[in-house]
Order: C-alpha cells, then sequence, then structure tokens
C-alpha cells in the first residue's frame, strides 16, 4: 500500500536535487561576476587615492621651482648686465650666483636672455655645453613671456638633449626673460623604485614624464599632420616620432585597458587620470588588475557556492516548517482581529478624553483672562482708595492757597480803587503762583488715580520724587517727622512710566511715615545709588519694622497691617516697579525698614534727548 507513494516522492525529490544543482551552478557564475565588480571597485579606490598622492607631489615638485623666475626678473644685478655695455666682472659675478642659487633650489639650470632672444647668463656659463649665445628665439616659451610677461614649455632641450620644463618670466622694461628649467629625473626615479606605472601627458596626449623611459615621447592618441608640423617647428621633443603609448582600450570599461609589450596585448590594467594643478597636464596611473580579480573571483565562487548550498538545506527546512506556520498564522489573525478591536475602543476612549481636555482648558483660559480682569479692575480700585487716603492731607495744603488767593483778591480791589496799580499787580501775580501750585497738586492727584499706560520711555528720577514729596510733604511737616532726600542729579534718568512710579514713591512714602508716627525723633530718608546700568532708590524709616512672620507676605494682595488698610498697595507697588523692568524689595530689623526699589537705568543717548525734550 505504501510502495505507490514512495514512488510519487522519489521523482519529486530527484527534481529538487536538479534544480538545487542548477541554482548553485547559477549561484557560482553570478558570485564570480560579483566579486570581480567588488574587487575593480576596490582597486578604483585605491588607484584613486594613489593618483591623488602622485598629483600632489607632481605639484609640490613644480610648484617649488614656480616662484623663482619671478625673483630672478626683479634682481636689481640681472637688469644691470642684461643693459647696455655690461661690465665682465658683473656678467661673472651673476653667472656665479645663478649656479649658487641652481644648486640650492634643485633647478636644472637658470639662464637669461635678452630681447633679441640671444642668451647673455647661464648657471652653467663654466661648462662646455654652455647656454650662453644661444638663439631661443623660436622657443613659445621666450615667445610667451615677451608677449604676457610669463610662459612656460616642455621640451628637449637642444643644447643638453635632456627633456624639461620651462618656466619663463619678462624682465622690466622688456629687457629680456629669465628662465629656470626643471627636470623630472628625481620623480621618475621615484615611480621606478615604487613600482609605479605612471606618466603625465600634455593637452596634446603625448607623454612628457614616465615611470618606464621607453614611453616618453609616446602620444595617446593619434596626432594628425597639422599637429606634427607645429610640433616640429618649435622642436619640442627633437627627432622623436611620437608614435602610439601601447596602452590598449577594451570593451569591458572605459577604465579598463590592456598595456602592451613589443606592441602586443600582455596585462590588463585599470587607467585612472587627473588634472595636475595650474598646467594643461594629466597625470595617469596605470593598476594591474589580473591577480587581484582572479583572488576575488575565486573567493567569491567558494562563498556563493557556500552560501547556496546552506540555502538549499534551509529551504528544505523551510517547506516543513510551513504547515505549522500557516496553522499559527491563522490563530495570529484572529488574535489581530481581537486587538484591532481592542485599539479601536481604546482610541475611540482616548478621542473622547481629548475632546474633553480641550474643552476643559478653553474654561481655563476663558477663566484665567476673567481672572486678569478682575485683577486689573482690584488693582484700580485698591489706587482709588489709597488716593483717598492722602486726599486729606492735599485738602491743607490746597486750602492755605485758597484763603491766600481770597486775600489777596479782596486787598486787590481795594487797591485798584485807591490808584495803586503796581501793587495791584503784584497780587495779581501772587495769585497766578498760588494757582499753579493748585493746578500742580491736583495734576498728582490725576497722575495717580488714572490707568497704566503701559509706556517705558526715559524719566527723571528727580521729578518722581519731587512729585511724591510735593503731596506728602505736607504731611511730614504737620506730623513733625524729618525727611530727608539725598541731593538727585538733575539728568539722573530711569525707563519706566513716570507717573506710575511717582505712585510707588507715594506709596512707600506714606507707609514710612505711618509707621514712624509716634515715634521719638522720627524720620524718613530717601537714597540712591546709581551704576552704570541699574539705580536703586530706597525708602528708610526708623519705624518698629516689620514682623519675621509677615516679611514673606508683604508684598501679596489683601495682606495688610493696618486696621483700615486693604493690603493692595505694595501688591500694586512691585506690579508696577516689575512693569518697568525693575525689582521690589524690603529688608527690615527692630531698627526700622528699608524697601528697594531696582530700575533700568536710561542710557546716555537716551538722557540727552530726555534733556533736548524738557
Amino acid at each position: 500500500m505504501s510502495e505507490p507513494a514512495s514512488v510519487g516522492v522519489r521523482p519529486r525529490t530527484g527534481l529538487f536535487l536538479i534544480a538545487g544543482l542548477v541554482v548553485m551552478a547559477l549561484a557560482v557564475w553570478l558570485g564570480g561576476r560579483l566579486a570581480e565588480r567588488l574587487a575593480l571597485t576596490d582597486l578604483r579606490r585605491t588607484a584613486q587615492s594613489a593618483l591623488s598622492l602622485q598629483v600632489a607631489a607632481l605639484s609640490a615638485e613644480m610648484q617649488r621651482q614656480s616662484a623663482l623666475p619671478l625673483a630672478l626678473a626683479t634682481d636689481p644685478e640681472i637688469l644691470r648686465a642684461v643693459g647696455p655695455a655690461p661690465d665682465k666682472a658683473l656678467i661673472d659675478s651673476v653667472n656665479g650666483r645663478l649656479g649658487q642659487i641652481a644648486r640650492a633650489t634643485g633647478a636644472t639650470v637658470i639662464y637669461v636672455i635678452r630681447a633679441d632672444g640671444v642668451t647673455l647668463l647661464a648657471s652653467n656659463a663654466d661648462e662646455p655645453r654652455s647656454f650662453i649665445g644661444n638663439d631661443y628665439t623660436f622657443r613659445p616659451y621666450f615667445r610667451q613671456a615677451m608677449e604676457t610677461g610669463a610662459g612656460s614649455q616642455f621640451a628637449l632641450g637642444t643644447v643638453s638633449g635632456r627633456p624639461g620644463f620651462y618656466l619663463s618670466r619678462r624682465l622690466p622694461a622688456s629687457a629680456g626673460v629669465v628662465v629656470v628649467k626643471i627636470e623630472f629625473d628625481g620623480v621618475e626615479a621615484a615611480w621606478r623604485a615604487a613600482r609605479e606605472r605612471v606618466f603625465v601627458t600634455d593637452a596634446r596626449g603625448i607623454v612628457l614624464v614616465a615611470s618606464d623611459p621607453a614611453w616618453r615621447f609616446t602620444a595617446l592618441r593619434g596626432l594628425d599632420a597639422a599637429e606634427r608640423e607645429r610640433i616640429g617647428a618649435s622642436r619640442d621633443f627633437g627627432e622623436a616620432t611620437l608614435g602610439p603609448l601601447p596602452v590598449y582600450p577594451t570593451d569591458d570599461a572605459v577604465d579598463l585597458v590592456r598595456v602592451g609589450n613589443g606592441g602586443r596585448p600582455a596585462w590588463p590594467a585599470l587607467m585612472l587620470d587627473a588634472a595636475v594643478p595650474d598646467t594643461t597636464w594629466r597625470l595617469h596611473t596605470l593598476t594591474p588588475i589580473a591577480a587581484a580579480v582572479e583572488r576575488e573571483r575565486v573567493q567569491g565562487r567558494l562563498i556563493a557556492l557556500l552560501g547556496t548550498g546552506l540555502a538549499w538545506g534551509a529551504l528544505a527546512t523551510w517547506l516543513a516548517r510551513q504547515r505549522r506556520i500557516r496553522n499559527r498564522l491563522t490563530e495570529s489573525a484572529a488574535r489581530r482581529e481581537e486587538l484591532e478591536r481592542r485599539v479601536a475602543e481604546r482610541t475611540q476612549a482616548l478621542s473622547d478624553a481629548n475632546r474633553q481636555l480641550v474643552a476643559e482648558m478653553e474654561e481655563r483660559r476663558r477663566s484665567e483672562a476673567e481672572r486678569e480682569r478682575l485683577g486689573r479692575e482690584l488693582a484700580q480700585a485698591g489706587r482709588l482708595a489709597a488716593l483717598g487716603q492722602f486726599a486729606a492731607s492735599m485738602a491743607h495744603e490746597i486750602n492755605q492757597p485758597l484763603a491766600a488767593i481770597r486775600s489777596y483778591a479782596d486787598n486787590t480791589a481795594i487797591l485798584v480803587r485807591r490808584g495803586r496799580i503796581e501793587d495791584a499787580a503784584e497780587n495779581v501775580s501772587a495769585i497766578g503762583r498760588l494757582t499753579e501750585r493748585i493746578g500742580g497738586l491736583t495734576r498728582q492727584l490725576k497722575g495717580f488715580a488714572r490707568r497704566a499706560s503701559g509706556r517705558r520711555e526715559p524719566v527723571r528720577l528727580a521729578e518722581i520724587v519731587g512729585g511724591g514729596f510735593e503731596v506728602l510733604g505736607p504731611r511730614a511737616r504737620d506730623a513733625g517727622i524729618r525727611l530727608d532726600v539725598a541731593t538727585l542729579p538733575p539728568d539722573l534718568a530711569v525707563l519706566g512710566d513716570g507717573p506710575r512710579l511717582e505712585q510707588v514713591v507715594v506709596n512707600l512714602v506714606q507707609n514710612a511715615l505711618d509707621a514712624v508716627t509716634g515715634r521719638p525723633d522720627p524720620w524718613v530718608r530717601l537714597d540712591v545709588e546709581a551704576g552704570p546700568e541699574r539705580v536703586i532708590l530706597s525708602v528708610a524709616d526708623n519705624g518698629p519694622g516689620i514682623p519675621e512672620a509677615a516679611r514673606a507676605q508683604v508684598f501679596d494682595a489683601f495682606f495688610t497691617t493696618k486696621a483700615d488698610g486693604l493690603g493692595l498697595g505694595l501688591a500694586i507697588s512691585r506690579g508696577i516697579v516689575e512693569e518697568c523692568g525693575g525689582t521690589l524689595s524690603v529688608t527690615s530689623s527692630d531698627d526700622g525698614t528699608v524697601f528697594r526699589m531696582d530700575l533700568l537705568r536710561a542710557g546716555v543717548a537716551v538722557r540727552e534727548a530726555v534733556q533736548e525734550t524738557s
């Protein structure tokens, strides 16, 4: 009975094994290809870093000599030597010094060409193959320097037969050209010692400097007949044929080439290039890739084979677990539906709670706004109540000028009838002064009673203190209380609302008068401490002081130690000072109490503006 089932299983097992072998073969091939690409990517990154270093080294070697022609072009001895009828001793001296400079800087040769193209001075003047007397008008670097002031050219030396880079600079008044020749033998030797395959080409693709001497004066790309004719006319490369460089492109990638040996492709390489700064040259590097790519390809295939085998074994285990997983998924789906239902219920509850919270926040904002409105109304009521407390003291001060005005008016009428006009005019002036006095007192009452203006502007501290003393001075005199005031500079100004700060001064002085009433030798004193940024106005008295238990509450609304007080004066005063950018504090002991009002001092420019407007 079981044999037919086993027969059905065997074909499926065989197909499974065949499919596994096919997949592993494909994975091995893909693994090799991927490893090859990764190896090329790593080689490109490494070659790019090496290329940057080679460019920096070559550029540093060239820049080390680039400033030398400019410095020599301004040398006074060279300028005298190229002048008319130079002294032979001067020429010998300059030649010797040019030789010293060449040896010190590493330059191959330094020479000076007259405006007619003939060499006059040279660092190799004492050598058999000296440049002196040679005509270099055919050289582009000479013509460029005479026309534009500076020139450069890589060429084969017509005397030395050695290639080099010529840097030229025109002398003042176009008297000639100073030339510095640089050779790159040291750079090429360093490349060969490091087994680097490097070469430098100019804008035409001609190899100028190379780690392999056989590559020098070959062409990276073909040159047309016109270009060859121009090169021959300037004698840049002597008799060099400028044949093709044995580097051949491939179809695999743009930067992959094959480097030939004897004209035949020999080994694959990665060719990268970069511009040499401040020149039209490009530096090229050739990085062999065969060994590295083959090594990575083998490793990639082995890894792919092992990975595929493990994956295929895991697949068999996975297929065996699928039935159990499907059953678990069914159970999970049921649990998920239940969880989603609960989440929906919880989300609805949270939404309801959020709406309730928003409503409560809105109600709280309305309550805060109402509380602030009631607070402002309460503060105004407190000011009006405080106004009534010292209105009686001002009534006596107003009654005195009123009685005097009545007396002056009666006397004026009598003097007019008697014809004493001058005496009558004096009485009228006195009446005017008394009227102005009454007007000032009523303005103080009006300013104290009005609401806050919200302004913060420069106000004179003397005016604030003077206004307060004008209100409370009569009360202090009638009660026999000594009222001392420090001398206030007339230009000392603070930032704030003048009338409201005056209310604070009146309230503090009035509280001090209440505290010292009935005390032996009572006094109240106002002091000022002026700093560069802050001004402190203190009101001190020799009263009994504030009990220690009550000091922390003196600025709280509705807290008072007076039987008939409202407990709003100090709370309102602190609010006014803080709105003006200051602070109000208190210190107290058995010997008396000191209230300190710390305010921002108005700047110098602001103070001057206050003086001008006043």
